[in-house]
């Protein structure tokens, strides 16, 4: 020490591990709560649910055991509070919500707060959207210019409903279950195009109000066709069984179990059968009865297999139908001459009965003169 230098105090060894460990403690412990800061929050079957029925949401997280807590955005009520040992399943407490109601539609987000930390909470979860369907009348769905739509084209669905919503939403699903998504827009119409084999399917709306989380119920499913993918079918005519029947014949080269007869301008879905003789050719009878001007139009057929019932053969050749005004002759003649057979037997018996009466009536005159 130099002389008139002051003596410096030392710090024991045993101070120094101490801050050493502290210091190192807290980081350890700033970086596992940084680890695990936001659970996920997820709902069973899913975040959209009907009305009257029930849903699991259940938050998740890597820390074996602690607590959850699950809050709905601009609720005043107190959160709910869930406590969890994870005996069977570790790291996850489920809040089971239903039968549910129009005040269950909102957000929530839940927290975690770890057993080894009681006293403090995680971030947030991200925002899980629960909407509720079947709070409105159903609406329905129609496709312009129609469900039949060639590969290539644009094809438009309209969600038609009762005034007074503003907000749309359209759902795709060939087994029909229950939508994950409903994601609203202001516009009944949907345009979808230009289509390919992906647009093939069956289709639901539903409509709604801006700024809620509550649905009217799926309109009716409409089922879109997409054709063009394979080569065409022929489709001839063939006489009926009887004058009152036609039978269209659809008939393809290539293997296909199931056929479609669609009308030109006709809003109605295509009539299908399915093949039943694996014979080749592979041809179905498609019969139209009862014979009259309705039926008058051009015709196509399509071909598709059951796999893939959405995805259509290219149409056929068209094929116009006439139905001959000298039929409708006949069946008015023939209905002419069958009334007047008939009127020609009531004649005859009330002639026969006027004449029995007639005679009946003579020898009472007779009895009558010899007095």
């Amino acid at each position: 020490m130099a002389p008139g230098e002051l003596p410096r105090k030392v710090a024991s060894p045993t101070l120094t591990v101490l801050l050493c460990l502290g210091l190192c403690w807290g980081l350890w412990d700033q970086a596992q709560m940084g680890q695990h800061e936001a659970p996920s929050l997820s709902a069973n079957p899913g975040p959209v649910v009907a009305l009257g029925g029930n849903v699991s949401l259940s938050c998740s997280s890597s820390w074996p055991r602690g607590s959850y807590r699950l809050l709905k955005e601009r609720e005043a009520d107190a959160p709910q509070h869930l406590e969890w040992m994870f005996r069977r399943e570790r790291g996850q407490g489920i809040f089971h919500v239903g039968p549910v109601n129009t005040s269950h539609a909102g957000t929530y987000r839940c927290y975690v707060s770890p057993q080894s930390y009681p006293d403090s909470w995680s971030h947030p979860s991200d925002p899980l959207h629960l909407q509720v369907t079947g709070v409105y009348k159903a609406p329905s769905l129609s496709a312009m210019p129609g469900s039949l739509a060639l590969s290539g084209d644009n094809l438009t669905l309209q969600c038609h409903s009762e005034t007074g919503f503003d907000r749309f939403a359209l759902t795709k699903d060939e087994k029909l279950r229950a939508p994950q998504h409903l994601e609203g827009q202001p516009s009944p119409n949907f345009l979808l195009g230009p289509v390919s084999h992906t647009h093939g399917g069956q289709y639901r709306c539903y409509c709604g109000h801006k700024l809620s989380s509550t649905w009217s119920a799926p309109s009716a499913p409409l089922g879109v066709l997409i054709t063009g993918i394979y080569e065409k079918p022929s489709l001839s005519a063939r006489p009926g069984t009887s004058v009152k029947n036609v039978t269209l014949q659809c008939r393809s080269e290539i293997w296909f179990d199931t056929f479609h007869l669609s009308k030109e301008g006709s809003l109605a879905p295509p009539q299908v059968l399915h093949l039943q003789d694996r014979a080749i050719p592979y041809q179905v009878n498609f019969t139209l009865s009862p014979v009259t001007s309705d039926l008058e139009g051009t015709y196509q057929c399509y071909s598709s297999n059951s796999n893939s019932s959405y995805l259509l053969s290219q149409p056929s050749d068209p094929l116009e139908l006439l139905v001959s005004v000298s039929n409708s002759q006949d069946y008015t003649m023939e209905n002419l001459i069958r009334l007047g057979i008939s009127a020609l037997i009531l004649m005859v018996l009330g002639v026969l009965l006027f004449q029995a009466r007639h005679r009946q009536g003579r020898p009472q005159d007779a009895a009558g003169t010899s007095t």
